[in-house]
């Protein structure tokens, strides 16, 4: 029985640069993705320097262990994405370089972007932690 997701953002709540205020998910399985770092699969950091670099690394990760658990993007009803800096704009390209990437679809279901002042790993940049409503 796969999982029925529904997306909702309700009226008298503000607009949203594509992700969803509620995201409802009834029956099935759950998945939570440890946060995907910008690490190679040999565990080294990738892009030093460059949060662009990294975001395709993590985005790449995050396919990777979505497919190991036979799930889409698509799939994807929560997401938090954290991002090394205290300035909106380098915020809001994140998220754009994000809903555009493979995961894309990931971030219209409820999703929460944060600016932090440090990340698990030394010249770390960025970091995505995904829960995923498996399919049946």
């Amino acid at each position: 029985m796969s999982a029925k997701i529904t997306r909702l953002n309700p009226d008298r709540l503000h607009e949203t640069p594509g992700y969803h205020h509620i995201t409802v998910v009834e029956a099935g399985r759950t998945a939570y993705l440890a946060g995907q770092c910008p690490l190679g699969s040999d565990g080294v950091l990738v892009g030093p320097g460059s949060l662009d670099v990294q975001i395709d690394q993590v985005a790449a990760n995050a396919l990777t262990a979505l497919s190991a658990v036979d799930a889409l993007p698509e799939h994807v009803v929560r997401s938090v994405i954290y991002v090394r800096t205290d300035e909106t704009p380098i915020l809001g390209g994140a998220w754009q370089r994000f809903t555009s990437s493979v995961i894309g679809p990931a971030f219209t279901t409820a999703s929460t972007l944060l600016g932090v002042s440090q990340l698990g790993f030394s010249g770390q940049l960025v970091e995505v932690d995904l829960t995923v409503a498996l399919p049946g």
